[in-house]
């Protein structure tokens, strides 16, 4: 386990990442503790507020943050107990920078397009904040157990997000998700517990750990925990089981969170300290994980296509395009780990206009059911730009050119074809059968002639539909302008890889593009 970052020579605090996380998490104090005379769309505002002004110096961060540089940037250091190995160390590289602008994104959006009037808003604002700052430690830790202790902060707010605000299964999905993500964290835990102890390791630190050597038989073992623990986050089939109901379940600004930044901290982590701390057994397993990968993205895809409810369907969507992630990874090639990156973002900002998008549905519309949507698109009574909308982010999510989700699938089926021919093909035919659900849907929903008996769906107000623009906004922008997208991770990830035992490097992510930018003309 070769060490490739830079260590810290002395401690260092500055408030550059830090702001990232407890901007949210103080937040989340005040806004708890805000008078009772306040309303709920105040408190709304004020946390949307917040959210923004960690968006915004999200954007600084970013714009901090040296491309050219493969290692570990921005770091922030304190000791924090030594006797356990743990430390409050933090810093940002390419696997981490676009996780963080997505989280700060998408916490914004969740915010905004959440009700004026909610049920117990202080504690409704307070738990998404909560969320983020968590999300946001995990993201930068780096340090093991700071990680872990970040990675569980998310457990109990999501649990009670899904469990109070959602639909009429809320706690049987909320307990369901509880009991897998504890599972998921003391899979975790352990692993990590074993491989500081196993090598003799005296600090959590990743740069300490990552210097350590173990035997071939232990590195398997406590990778297979890392998966997964890992692997249920994600989730890949057969973990799977949680996601369903608890995307369906929870509110649409909660689902935004839960499919657009929750599984992008299993990708997160199963690429960080799986492939990053044990390369030499990565590679042993890596045709099983391809493999895994191609099972998981076909049976998404399958069982997405017998969906009846429009929610279920994206929700099944999610557990196929994580699948793609998963075979990129296996192949451990420059190419197909920058399209892993791409997917992860991409695939945030898509989910993220789909929920959306469905929760504006439901409430105007009054039902998710494909059986009972028809002509939405109609123009005097329908909901023709939402529906609109609706198309953009199907194409989208089945990599129609011009969108992200076709360079990020691009780049990850050609980086992972010559490694894995036979999932890489799997794979594909798995995102003919995402254009048959989302074909399904569509057709279902936004086309047709509407029942002369249905009075007039309530009119989308320009506010509500502000979220869907700026995503869709995103994703077009990403999809024509590639590099904009890539060019943070390929350093660090092309880094990564060159310790993975027997990778083939024969096409780089930039003549990946250059050939991407060829095809997108003719």
């Amino acid at each position: 386990m070769p060490n490739s970052r830079c260590p810290i020579t002395n401690y260092q605090l500055p408030i550059m990442i830090s702001a990232l996380i407890w901007i949210p998490i103080w937040g989340a104090i005040i806004i708890a503790l805000l008078p009772k005379k306040i309303t709920s769309n105040q408190i709304r505002l004020s946390a949307g507020l917040l959210a923004l002004i960690t968006f915004i110096w999200n954007l600084f961060v970013l714009f901090q943050f040296d491309i050219n540089n493969p290692n570990v940037q921005l770091q922030e250091y304190l000791p924090w107990n030594e006797t356990l190995g743990l430390s409050y160390r933090l810093g940002v590289d390419g696997l981490s920078i676009l996780m963080l602008l997505l989280n700060s994104l998408l916490t914004w959006i969740a915010i905004y397009s959440s009700k004026k009037e909610t049920e117990r808003p202080r504690l409704f604002y307070s738990l998404i904040l909560l969320v983020s700052g968590g999300v946001a430690g995990a993201f930068s830790a780096q340090n093991l157990l700071l990680f872990f202790l970040f990675y569980e902060l998310e457990l109990i707010p999501f649990y009670l997000l899904i469990s109070i605000w959602g639909g009429a299964k809320r706690n049987y999905a909320g307990i369901k998700f509880l009991i897998y993500t504890a599972v998921s964290g003391a899979l975790i835990l352990a692993s990590f517990l074993g491989l500081v102890w196993l090598s003799g390791s005296s600090s959590f630190d990743y740069d300490a750990i990552s210097t350590q050597t173990l035997s071939a038989t232990l590195q398997i073992i406590l990778l297979g925990g890392i998966i997964l623990g890992f692997g249920i986050k994600i989730p890949l089939v057969p973990l799977h089981t949680w996601l369903p109901d608890a995307y369906v379940e929870a509110n649409s600004p909660v689902a935004i969170l839960l499919g657009g930044v929750l599984a992008k901290l299993g990708t997160y982590g199963l690429l960080r300290f799986g492939l990053g701390l044990f390369p030499e057994a990565w590679s042993t397993l890596a045709p099983t994980l391809a493999t895994w990968g191609a099972i998981s993205a076909t049976y998404g895809a399958v069982t997405a296509i017998a969906q009846k409810d429009i929610k279920r369907m994206v929700a099944y969507s999610s557990i196929g395009h994580m699948g793609y992630i998963l075979l990129a990874a296996a192949a451990s090639t420059p190419l197909s780990m920058v399209g892993a990156v791409a997917q992860m973002f991409s695939h945030g900002l898509i989910l993220g206009i789909l929920f959306h998008l469905v929760g504006i549905v439901e409430v105007k519309v009054g039902t998710r059911e494909l059986d009972k949507l028809n002509g939405l698109m109609s123009p005097v009574r329908g909901l023709p730009v939402i529906s609109a909308l609706l198309v953009l982010g199907g194409m989208a999510s089945l990599g129609i050119p011009g969108m992200t989700g076709f360079v990020a699938e691009f780049l990850a089926f050609q980086g992972s074809f010559p490694v894995f021919p036979i999932q890489t093909l799997l794979c594909v035919v798995a995102t003919g059968l995402t254009a048959v659900y989302f074909v399904i849907l569509l057709n279902r929903t936004c086309f047709g002639k509407l029942d002369n008996n249905l009075a007039y769906y309530p009119k989308v107000l320009w506010y509500e539909k502000m979220p869907a623009f700026i995503l869709a906004g995103i994703i077009v922008f990403l999809g024509v302008q590639p590099t904009w997208l890539v060019r943070w991770s390929e350093p660090t990830t092309t880094q990564m890889v060159a310790n993975v035992p027997a990778i083939q490097k024969s096409v780089t992510p930039q003549v990946a593009l250059n050939q991407l930018t060829v095809k997108s003309e003719k």
